[in-house]
């Protein structure tokens, strides 16, 4: 086989696998989607939020010990956000101390949110025989100004109030917690402790027969129990009126863990499904326009050649499209205008080529030679303008969050892709004519 059959062979199938990648697997047929082709969060809707590691409350501590929980702050928000089921979130670092947070096609909000910064901080703590009554102001609150050092006030549900004594336990020694129903039918939360942990547990419950062991939960007590006998193992339930999504939240952010440090909301926004809609309808309108009007000027403009440019301008958007799909990239609105931007990169390359023929054409030479001239004299500039853009890519890649990266990615690819089509494909398609009378250019 001539080089120029390999190369047309080449191409059919990259042609071939770019589609195939484009089209939907089994799994997301399942899914009823249209393509294999993953949407951003302003696309399909959804949760970005922008979490920061609170300060305050570290007061004393070192960078690296902020940047540290910050790290081991993410890998719990990811067992978290991964229990509730929301398909492909993005979790990234920023910073020293910032999250990035992206749940697309997330609808209940305040459920996710109440999720994710929710500290999940368990203590087991002796209730004092101290009565709060004691301890209260002319308004019905503690002062807590007058409680002994080692006493701590802790709200409870129904109004209820309590005074305890130093940490037994904490949700360090938690290994394990789920939803199970009492005999009457009620939520409860039933805990395992690590071997350590269990241990201590029984030691506790033994020595302490008839004392009310308070279950405290981000500061408040869910349940207060008082201790009938040993309990070893480490085995225990905690109750307090749960409903069934209340008992299946704790459940999941006590199992996931406790965050090494409160978070801060410094950024937060919502993109509703029907806005991101609307915005894929215009940006795919754009994205059609654009490319009708360039396919029409360059067919009026350059005629038969123009057609040459268009075909390679078509392959081009086939494989970027399959190229995003197999490298499982996510389609965002900036990733849209990247693409968009992509078609007026192939044409441009094209533009040169072909004006730089007709230099060569009116200098009296062949139809051939003009036309093998026309694209090796066209080439260093046109691997200028690729290169530059490149460069300018990879910046918005590596100091980009988001869309912005994104919209790199597509750019680069786009970028890449324009050079083979608009060179290597044009350029074959005018070899495999035998013979020139005359070029319409």
């Amino acid at each position: 086989m001539t080089f120029q059959k390999w190369m047309a062979l080449i191409v059919i199938v990259l042609i071939g696998v770019s589609i195939m990648g484009i089209l939907p697997s089994d799994s997301d047929r399942k899914e009823h989607k249209a393509t294999s082709l993953k949407l951003g969060l302003d696309i399909q809707g959804g949760l970005h939020m922008n979490l920061v590691v609170d300060r305050d409350k570290m007061q004393g501590k070192s960078e690296q010990e902020i940047s540290d929980a910050a790290d081991r702050a993410m890998e719990i928000l990811r067992n978290r956000i991964d229990a509730l089921g929301v398909s492909e979130p993005v979790l990234e670092r920023e910073g020293i101390d910032g999250i990035v947070i992206q749940l697309p096609g997330l609808t209940d909000v305040k459920h996710a949110r109440d999720i994710i910064l929710s500290t999940a901080q368990l203590e087991f703590r002796f209730v004092s025989t101290l009565h709060p009554s004691d301890y209260m102001d002319k308004d019905g609150k503690i002062d807590v100004k007058k409680l002994p050092a080692d006493i701590t006030y802790f709200p409870g549900k129904d109004n209820q109030q309590y005074l305890c004594e130093k940490v037994l336990l904490t949700g360090e020694a938690l290994v394990d917690a789920h939803v199970e129903t009492d005999s009457l039918g009620r939520s409860e939360i039933a805990f395992t402790l690590n071997s350590e942990g269990g241990k201590e547990f029984g030691i506790i419950t033994g020595e302490n027969l008839h004392r009310q062991l308070a279950i405290i939960l981000d500061d408040r007590v869910y349940s207060a129990p008082e201790i009938q006998s040993r309990i070893p193992g480490g085995h225990g339930v905690i109750t307090g009126s749960f409903s069934d999504t209340e008992a299946a939240d704790l459940a999941l952010v006590l199992k996931a863990g406790a965050l090494p440090a409160p978070l801060k909301v410094v950024g937060q926004f919502q993109v509703g499904p029907s806005l991101g809609a609307d915005s894929v309808k215009k940006g795919t309108l754009a994205a059609v326009y654009g490319l009708i009007l360039v396919l029409i000027f360059m067919g009026i403009y350059y005629r038969v050649s123009g057609v040459i440019a268009n075909v390679g301008l078509l392959v081009n958007m086939v494989y970027l499209v399959g190229a995003l799909a197999y490298l499982k990239a996510t389609i965002t609105l900036p990733g849209i205008a990247g693409i968009i931007l992509t078609l007026g990169l192939s044409v441009d390359s094209n533009v040169l080529i072909f004006e730089r023929i007709r230099e060569e054409l009116k200098l009296g030479k062949t139809v051939r030679s003009a036309i093998q001239a026309g694209y090796n004299r066209a080439l260093v500039a046109i691997i200028d303008t690729h290169v530059t853009t490149l460069i300018s890519a990879a910046v918005l890649f590596q100091f980009g969050t988001g869309p912005i990266k994104g919209f790199a990615v597509t750019l680069s690819l786009g970028v890449a892709l324009s050079l083979f089509t608009a060179v290597v494909i044009t350029k074959m398609i005018f070899d495999a004519r035998k013979e020139y009378q005359g070029l319409s250019i």
